[in-house]
């Protein structure tokens, strides 16, 4: 995996405290600055919260966040002229929008599935990525359909469209923080499985893991951003567009999924 496109403006794990929300009582609801820039809670900075480990979405690499989605939202800062500023965050408030509306952070962008539930708590830019829910077992293992996940404990992230999953197939899930710690109770044996977006669990299909199932659900990721502000939301389409249209896309997706997306 060539990283070289991840040398944009990122702070360190665990860095630099936020100050306070930085717009004035001048920005005006929608999320304009009286300059007509976009409003943000730290000036000169975009501000997104994201919860690694999540490979290769977002994962900690030399003291920094790095991956696909923030490549993606580092080229929302570069075109608004801003440093972008990654914190590490608890999943449920970033999905719950607690977040956001928290003024931790001006986005979330952490594989976030775009759902009704969750479009009701914040906004939602276009969507940048199809996904599906995948099995991650030991090796050899015969547990490949729901009906041979029956009586087994399935290992599933807080808050998560898999862990959702797992509850409508009537299933044993073991809920867990982060995907990290998913992958580490199945090495140790204390769950049967893993389930979590498919893209994801590709990097530890080694020492004795593979993927048994691709669960087709039709989800889409997207970015989030607190409800009204319609600034920053448009920014981010405008980014998505460019980034399509100019080939980049397509070049950070091949980075970091190893494949080139599929066409269509």
């Amino acid at each position: 995996m060539n990283n070289a496109r991840s040398a944009v403006a990122l702070v360190a794990l665990g860095g630099v405290l936020l100050a306070g929300c930085s717009s004035s009582d001048d920005t005006s609801p929608d999320g304009t600055a009286a300059d007509g820039s976009v409003a943000t809670i730290s000036e000169g900075m975009l501000t997104v919260c994201t919860n690694p480990p999540f490979e290769p979405f977002e994962l900690e690499q030399d003291g920094e966040i790095v991956g696909l989605d923030m490549s993606l939202v580092g080229e929302v800062a570069a075109d608004l002229d801003l440093e972008l500023a990654p914190l590490a965050t608890g999943f449920d408030g970033i999905e719950s929008g607690a977040a956001l509306n928290a003024n931790q952070c001006d986005v979330v962008a952490s594989g976030i599935t775009i759902t009704d539930e969750r479009a009701a708590n914040m906004d939602f830019s276009e969507a940048y990525f199809d996904a599906d829910q995948g099995l991650l077992v030991t090796e050899g293992s015969d547990l490949s359909d729901v009906a041979s996940l029956e009586g087994k404990k399935i290992a599933v992230q807080i808050a998560t469209t898999g862990a959702t999953w797992a509850e409508e197939n009537g299933l044993e899930g073991v809920v867990f923080d982060d995907l990290g710690a998913q992958v580490q109770a199945l090495q140790t044996g204390q769950v049967d499985a893993v389930v979590n977006d498919i893209a994801v669990l590709s990097p530890f299909i080694t020492d004795g893991l593979e993927v048994a199932a691709n669960f087709s659900t039709g989800e889409q990721y997207g970015f989030g951003v607190k409800k009204g502000n319609t600034a920053l939301l448009t920014a981010i389409d405008d980014t998505l567009e460019r980034l399509h249209s100019d080939g980049t896309y397509d070049e950070l997706y091949t980075e970091w999924i190893g494949t080139a997306p599929a066409e269509g």
